[in-house]
């Protein structure tokens, strides 16, 4: 059985960690490099860094932020937020990067997913999906989850995954740093509907809520960031939970 996996989420802006509720009203919550070291001495089992403004010069700050965290952390991390060609990518992962993440960039250009795919491999390529709850499912956001697509989520899922993602980034938008937890059924209906693993994210509150959406949600690896951000759990506390749950989890 693969082990599922922690991973604490770093939303940068401006070249600091930043934490929101449903996408707004960010506080500041440290220096990612930082961050990063103190999650991965932790225990965490991957990073994910996200560029939430994404402009020209964000875009720059984040492949330098790359290149920063690979001289100090020995652990996966994934970078995105606006990736938006292939050279992009290229940037990001030769600066030291195991992975990329595109959301926007994908919707607006499905082929670079497969450019991606092919250049460095599936395995290098996060789709990632943020969705909001509609009357008759959930619909896909773009630009920070400040755009409508009028795509339905399980669609596009199972679109990315034929056209060459390796994994997928799910956030539940409704939930997003509510710490009251994950949205169960949308993650469900995602991982019923792909054969990629799905990577949870928006709602943690406590290892209950990681616990859930591991088990009930189907999920194969659960993102936090506002329970680890501002000390509410450690990231070993989590595991130990999930361990003396029976969820295979790295120690």
């Amino acid at each position: 059985m693969l082990a599922k996996r922690i991973i604490p989420c770093l939303d940068v802006k401006d070249g600091r960690v930043v934490k929101g509720i449903s996408f707004v009203n960010l506080r500041d919550a440290g220096d990612p490099v930082e961050c990063a070291k103190a999650y991965s001495n932790a225990g965490a089992d991957e990073l994910v860094f996200l560029d939430i403004t994404a402009t020209i010069e964000a875009r720059k700050t984040i492949i330098d932020l790359a290149s920063r965290v690979a001289k100090e952390v020995f652990i996966p991390y994934t970078i995105g937020g606006g990736i938006s060609s292939l050279d992009d990518a290229r940037a990001i992962l030769e600066a030291g990067a195991e992975k990329i993440s595109i959301n926007t960039a994908a919707v607006r250009n499905e082929r670079l997913i497969t450019d991606i795919s092919k250049a460095f491999g599936n395995q290098a390529v996060i789709v990632a999906i943020d969705a909001l709850r509609r009357e008759n499912g959930w619909e896909v956001f773009i630009s920070a989850g400040t755009e409508p697509t009028g795509l339905d989520v399980i669609k596009w899922a199972k679109k990315v995954e034929k056209l060459g993602a390796g994994e997928i980034l799910l956030t539940s938008i409704d939930a997003d740093g509510h710490q009251t937890g994950y949205d169960i059924e949308l993650t469900a209906a995602v991982c019923d509907a792909v054969s990629i693993p799905v990577i949870a994210s928006g709602g943690a509150g406590s290892p209950e809520d990681i616990y859930r959406v591991l088990t009930e949600g189907k999920a194969d690896a659960a993102l936090a960031a506002s329970i680890f951000h501002y000390g509410k759990y450690t990231i070993g506390q989590v595991k130990e939970y999930l361990h003396k749950k029976g969820v295979c989890v790295r120690k």
